[in-house]
């Protein structure tokens, strides 16, 4: 038996350097995977997610944490960069 590479399609996520700064998003919204994926970490489900942003659909949830769970480390790397970056720019404000 032979194992072949599947490519996984993510029908509601879409990736434009004119939105976002190139990060995936939910179609026709900028909603990033990093949004919904910091949702997930925070602990909430996806009815919770749903009630904070009701605009998006179950699939579109769905397939964005599909997206992140197979692209686990870039978007976890993405968050902790932008984590530190606001760090750094409290920093500033404060001085």
């Amino acid at each position: 038996m032979t194992l072949t590479a599947r490519k996984f399609d993510y029908p509601y996520i879409v990736s434009n350097p004119s939105i976002a700064g190139g990060r995936p998003v939910i179609k026709g919204t900028r909603i990033t995977v990093n949004c919904i994926a910091g949702y997930y970490q925070l602990g909430l489900s996806i009815d919770e997610i749903l009630d904070n942003l009701r605009h998006l659909t179950p699939s579109q949830v769905h397939s964005a944490l599909a997206y992140y769970f197979d692209h686990q480390d870039e978007i976890n790397s993405d968050m902790e960069e932008d984590a530190n970056i606001d760090d750094l720019v409290k920093s500033q404000k404060l001085a």
